[in-house]
This record gives C-alpha cells, structure tokens and sequence, in this order.
C-alpha cells in the first residue's frame, strides 16, 4: 500500500519537473537512474531515499522543503486534502499554461490575471 507521504513527495517531484520542463529521462540522467525509477518516485509506488531526493532537489534547483510543502498535521489527512491539486498537476494542459504564465513579465502577467478574472466572472 502506498504511503501518503511517499505519493505526495512524488506528486511534489512531477510538479517540478513539470514546471522546469524536465523528462523523466532527463531527471533520470541527472541523478544516475532510470527513468522507470523516477515514474515509480512520481506514483508513490517507490519511496525516495533522503540521498535520492537530495540529488533530485538540486538537479530540479529547489530546497528539500519544496518536496514537502503542502503537507502538514496528519500526513493521510492532508494527503487527502490535497487531491485536487494532485489531479491538477497530473493534467498536461493545465500545468502547460501555469509553465508558460509564469514565463510571462510580471507586468504583463498582472494584466493577463486582470482579464482572466473579468472573464470568468461574466461566464
């Protein structure tokens, strides 16, 4: 049975990866496995070790902490709570449009929210 912790840190380490642009081969190669290994990390199916995630963290150039943000109290229950945020990370389109508003200038990002926020608001 997956550990909460476990499939949280790997959601955390794909959200990451996610963002930088990285593959799973690509992360692979950065730490000295295989790919396989770091979709079994993403799923929960394998628990990262402190040294796996130590290289993971600075390939991904985040602290440690990153991998645990999120998750606080009772790990199965904030496990839990975090669901929908899960099931949004593991969306291609969705962390695809994060990927590249975070990529626009700040200004011009502010402006962009601006308009997003009056359109869903006259939806």
């Amino acid at each position: 049975m997956k550990h909460p912790v476990d499939v949280h840190v790997g959601k955390r380490v794909r959200h990451r990866r996610w963002m930088v642009g990285m593959t799973q081969q690509q992360l692979g190669e950065a730490v000295g496995i295989k790919f396989q290994q770091i979709q079994k990390y993403e799923t929960g199916m394998n628990r990262v070790s402190a040294s796996r995630l130590w290289d993971i963290a600075h390939a991904m150039d985040v602290p440690i902490s990153f991998f645990f943000e999120g998750l606080e109290g009772d790990s199965a229950e904030a496990a839990k709570g975090e669901t929908a945020l899960g099931d949004l990370l593991a969306d291609k389109e969705a962390l695809e449009l994060v990927r590249s508003y975070y990529a626009i200038p700040e200004n011009q990002r502010k402006r962009l929210f601006d308009l997003a926020r009056v359109l869903s608001d006259a939806a």
